[in-house]
């Protein structure tokens, strides 16, 4: 069975549409996969529609985009409630923080004499949930200003970089504690990824857990085999469940393709689990898995 839990659809910044995901999903050959955009369940519907025609499983989800201790933390959410108060604002703050910053890093690219316009951010974005940073890549590549997306946050869009514009993020510890009131599980995107060793460590890791943290993803491109060994024996004893994905966005991240990395079935069923568990302690009416 090959399971990929983390992917995105044209809902934040992916490029297929919810429906061209499911269809590449099952083209892939993955039995399982997670639809997580970024801070929105605005794919849902489309993505377990498709789903159900294609035979696939679907697991509902999002990534939420958090700080600890100054620093970035992708929160991967699986089957919250996305309407549960505390959670709904939080990630209605996060999009409006992203919507928020384009006018601003636009301006920035103007003052370094490119011609570009919200309206040409706006086009690269059909469907998504908010405008964000990878949005104004794209329309620095339509505008042949650069070749792809790396090159743009390279250049101008990443941190330190001149068009860099910082953005609300939920705490961690809120958000973690906000999807398990919605009676969802949360794991960690990539820990060790995007920036080096070392953060979240292991005692770290524990401090989450008894917050609520599920688990962390091991198997994921910004690791290599030592950092997924590190993380693999973290998780194993812990006792958190251990994912394996792709961060799949379709022609806008390259190396990410659907099934590159996968997740071991037992680890998905204890990731289940502990969902229906949270899903009954939190009385919320909580999306259910789209089986196959």
């Amino acid at each position: 069975m090959r399971i990929d839990l983390h992917t995105h659809s044209r809902a934040s910044d992916g490029t297929d549409t919810p429906a061209e995901l499911v269809r590449a999903a099952a083209t892939a050959g993955l039995d399982v996969f997670a639809i997580t955009d970024h801070d929105t369940a605005d794919g849902w519907a489309e993505a377990a529609d498709e789903a159900s025609a294609a035979g696939l499983t679907l697991v509902r989800g999002m990534e939420i985009s958090t700080r600890h201790r100054h620093r970035s933390v992708h929160l991967l959410a699986y089957l919250p409630d996305p309407t549960y108060p505390p959670l709904a604002a939080e990630l209605q703050r996060v999009l409006d923080g992203r919507e928020s910053r384009v006018p601003v890093m636009v301006a920035r690219l103007q003052q370094l004499g490119i011609e570009i316009t919200e309206d040409d951010v706006r086009r690269a974005a059909p469907g998504a949930a908010a405008s964000g940073r990878p949005h104004v890549a794209d329309a620095l590549v339509t505008l042949g200003v650069v070749p792809n997306r790396t090159a743009a946050f390279d250049r101008y869009l990443g941190w330190g970089k001149p068009a860099h514009v910082d953005r609300y993020a939920a705490p961690l510890e809120e958000a973690i504690r906000a999807v398990a009131g919605a009676g969802g599980v949360s794991v960690i995107a990539h820990p060790w990824g995007r920036g080096g060793l070392g953060r979240p460590d292991e005692t770290t890791l524990g401090e989450l857990q008894e917050v609520g943290l599920a688990g962390i993803e091991v198997d994921h491109q910004d690791h290599d085999e030592a950092t997924r060994e590190r993380l693999r024996a973290i998780a194993r004893d812990l006792g958190l469940v251990a994912t394996g994905s792709s961060d799949y966005h379709g022609v806008g991240k390259t190396d990410h393709d659907l099934g590159c990395n996968t997740t071991a079935p037992e680890q998905l069923e204890r990731l289940l689990d502990l969902a229906a568990e949270a899903s009954a302690a939190s009385s919320r009416e909580t999306p259910t898995v789209v089986r196959r």
